[in-house]
């Protein structure tokens, strides 16, 4: 395969990127970089009414947390509109489109008839010219609509990359609409022209869309264009076989950064989410790169699995680096007001978090007993402070005001305390984890002492005794 590979992610900025969208970004990224090809950004902004600035914005941001570089672009559909205009003139001078003044109204009532007969609601080519056909007179005051002269007859194929050969009669197609009333081009017309213009050799999309490449072929063989390689890919559906929908995960990709998700585990999730090599479930975005390639992605439809994902999630955030950790954490401490500054440092405090975290939120919520000011409740000071406690967490306060601090020390002081008063360690160790974070669960009563320090420990010790 030669590295003149161009492949496109053309989004429509009426929504957030979710997930299907990722994937297909991520795949058609991944094909252009294994094949030392290109990858193009465009936003396809026709739809005004329905496309924001926050949207293409909610877009870009995806697009960059995932990692998702291109290589040319974003181009904006908007921006091209010369361009498009141009194409459909050239068309209607060589009789491949041709003016339709049919209204809205004529429309629907001809559909409805061949509905009532059972037949295919189409438009029945009233306006397409023909040797020979006397048309209908113009009438007034209606602007015409731009349609594409579709084959009457053959087939339509193509082999595709991932749903292998699919034929469409070109009669069972209408001529399109590719300019509407007002002169806007319409969707299908310009993904032709740009796929034209930038060259792309293979559009790797959603299965949503098979539908649309017979009509978008025949523009390009009408336009003398060369036709692309398609890959569909096959829908995601939730963990209960449903349509994805938002209580699956289809939400913007921006709220998995929300949501405490590393991007390389989103990506890693993505990458099986219809492709695999072999049995490899962990894999770096470089490995992925390498593997990737159309003939492994399956087509029957993929599932969500939020266990998975959580579970990529765990691994990713287990082997991150404490310091990459510490800046997220950072982050997510001040956007709920707390100084991450005001604690020991957090690659201390999240590194005896860091292997049960599933996500960077939970990662947040165990460290920040380090950094802020701790009051436990009233019920747990009742449950775990208890008179037996009292006098052994005060000898222990004592023995920490001396004691060198490191966990050898912290952990032998703690066993002489449970000697000396005839206690259990639990029933020193669960109070004093209470009075220092409070809560009565902690990963090892020695090492949370060590990072928190001994100035902080006995301020703590010393509000309760």
């Amino acid at each position: 395969m030669s590295n003149n590979i161009r492949t496109r992610f053309a989004p429509s900025p009426t929504g957030f990127l979710h997930i299907g969208g990722a994937r297909t970004a991520l795949f058609s990224w991944a094909y252009a970089r294994h094949h030392q090809g290109m990858f193009i950004l465009r936003v396809e902004d026709t739809d005004v009414a329905r496309s924001t600035p926050e949207a293409v914005q909610a877009i870009l941001d995806g697009m960059r947390w995932l990692g998702l570089d291109h290589d040319e672009g974003p181009f904006y559909q908007m921006q091209r509109m010369p361009r498009y205009k141009e194409v459909i003139a050239q068309m209607l001078a060589a009789g491949a489109a041709y003016h339709c003044y049919t209204p809205p109204e004529e429309l629907e009532q001809m559909r409805e008839a061949q509905r009532t007969r059972g037949e295919k609601p189409r438009y029945d080519g009233r306006w397409r010219p023909e040797p020979d056909k006397a048309l209908p007179p113009f009438p007034a005051g209606v602007d015409p609509v731009v349609r594409f002269r579709n084959p009457l007859d053959g087939v339509t194929a193509w082999d595709d990359l991932v749903k292998g050969r699919i034929e469409f009669a070109n009669d069972e197609l209408d001529d399109l609409v590719i300019a509407r009333a007002d002169g806007t081009p319409t969707y299908n017309f310009c993904v032709v022209v740009d796929d034209w213009d930038m060259a792309i050799t293979h559009v790797i999309r959603g299965d949503d869309h098979v539908n649309n490449t017979p009509r978008q072929i025949n523009i390009l063989k009408a336009l003398g264009a060369p036709i692309p390689a398609y890959a569909h890919l096959s829908m995601i559906l939730g963990d209960d076989g449903a349509k994805l929908s938002k209580r699956h995960g289809a939400v913007s990709v921006m709220q998995y950064d929300e949501d405490g998700y590393l991007p390389e585990a989103v990506i890693n999730y993505l990458a099986r989410l219809g492709w695999s090599h072999g049995d490899e479930e962990i894999f770096s975005r470089e490995q992925f790169v390498e593997w990737f390639d159309l003939a492994h992605i399956t087509a029957s439809a993929a599932q969500f699995n939020t266990e998975k994902l959580n579970w990529l999630n765990q691994h990713y955030i287990k082997h991150a680096d404490d310091g990459r950790l510490a800046s997220d954490v950072a982050r997510r401490l001040a956007r709920r007001g707390i100084n991450p500054e005001t604690g020991p440092r957090l690659e201390n405090a999240l590194a005896l978090y860091k292997d049960r975290a599933i996500n960077l939120n939970e990662l947040t919520d165990a460290v920040e007993p380090f950094v802020t000011e701790i009051r436990p409740s009233e019920e747990m000071l009742t449950i775990h402070f208890t008179d037996a406690a009292r006098p052994a967490l005060k000898i222990l306060r004592e023995k920490f005001g001396f004691a060198a601090w490191n966990k050898s020390s912290l952990s032998q002081a703690i066993k002489d305390t449970c000697k000396e008063t005839n206690l259990k360690m639990p029933q020193v160790a669960i109070p004093l984890r209470v009075l220092l974070l409070g809560q009565p669960q902690s990963p090892s009563i020695d090492a949370v002492l060590e990072v928190l320090g001994r100035e902080r420990v006995l301020n703590r010790l010393d509000h309760h005794l």
